[in-house]
């Protein structure tokens, strides 16, 4: 279980004064050589505060090994929509998930338990977004820019990435708990990983929810086309395979809203990419099919458009 981790995260980041600092001196009083790094990124709307954290695996590409590199993205637009809502909003529960993994996996590090691969984790910390209205509810709003969040969060030695954003403002992911996404990679919209699926009945004891995607929802922010959410927004910055992990409800709820993050559900959705994390260090989980995608490819021609902003 991770509820220790999570309610250490969770009480730093419900705060006025949430940083990247104070997020960084809590990993390192976990692991006090632990490779993290903070900056700050101003946009349009104010500033928020980059953090990622690099977890060496035993055979990882750091080492000279060839363990494939995971790459953890937490999306949001803020944790906080001060001074029009006061305390953790929604949207914050996709950073809260991936700081829980991090401090989750230096502990793990520290007694010993250490993966086999590279695990890159990567937020960003702001505690007085705006926010933005969105049917059926509103959305939290984001001080900087989708390019700039894709730019900052979106790393090259990021082999395959398990984006987790809170995709509760909807009416088609109908549960508690999380669902995921199928793959997606360079524009096409792949099957969902079967060993992905498997993870999920794993660590949840349920039957495995995957949620609906379109071809809107692949494509960028800013083309005046309707988004589910930002969740699979970093699949439209690189060639790696992208997986949305989605917590969500059954009915619709604000990203703006207070009083929203259920513990269970955020600690069921940590132990998953968790897992997630060992297998694929391993390669003991795939993604994707690369035979049958680059067979895809050949009959069908490459779909790269759908990451740009198309024709004007």
């Amino acid at each position: 279980m991770v509820f220790k981790q999570m309610i250490e995260v969770y009480d730093l980041l419900d705060d006025i004064n949430a940083s990247g600092k104070r997020v960084a001196d809590y990993l390192y009083s976990i692991k006090d050589d632990a490779e993290i790094e903070v900056k700050e990124i101003y946009g349009d709307k104010g500033k928020t505060d980059l953090i990622k954290i690099t977890i060496p695996g035993t055979n990882g590409r750091r080492q000279g090994g060839d363990a494939p590199t995971l790459g953890l993205i937490g999306r949001l637009g803020g944790l906080g929509a001060r001074p029009e809502r006061i305390g953790f909003v929604s949207d914050g529960d996709g950073a809260l998930t991936v700081l829980t993994a991090a401090a989750k996996l230096l502990d793990m590090q520290k007694k010993g338990d250490a993966l086999d691969g590279d695990v890159v984790v990567v937020t960003h910390i702001c505690g007085d977004a705006p926010t933005e209205p969105h049917e059926p509810v509103d959305f939290m709003d984001s001080p900087i820019s989708m390019q700039q969040c894709n730019d900052a969060e979106v790393c090259q030695e990021m082999e395959a990435i398990l984006t987790v954003d809170t995709t509760k403002g909807n009416r088609v992911i109908n549960t508690m708990g999380f669902a995921i996404s199928p793959t997606v990679k360079e524009g096409y919209i792949l099957r969902t990983s079967e060993d992905l699926l498997d993870l999920m009945e794993m660590t949840t004891g349920k039957l495995p929810f995957v949620f609906p995607i379109t071809t809107q929802d692949i494509t960028p922010y800013g083309n005046d086309l309707y988004h589910l959410n930002s969740v699979l927004q970093p699949a439209v910055a690189t060639n790696a395979p992208v997986v949305g992990v989605a917590i969500t409800t059954e009915v619709p709820v604000p990203g703006c809203g207070t009083g929203a993050t259920h513990g269970a559900d955020v600690d069921m959705t940590v132990r998953f990419v968790l897992e997630a994390a060992k297998a694929y260090g391993r390669k003991q989980c795939s993604f994707y099919d690369e035979k049958e995608f680059d067979h895809l490819v050949k009959l069908y021609g490459k779909m790269n458009h759908l990451q740009t902003m198309g024709e004007a």
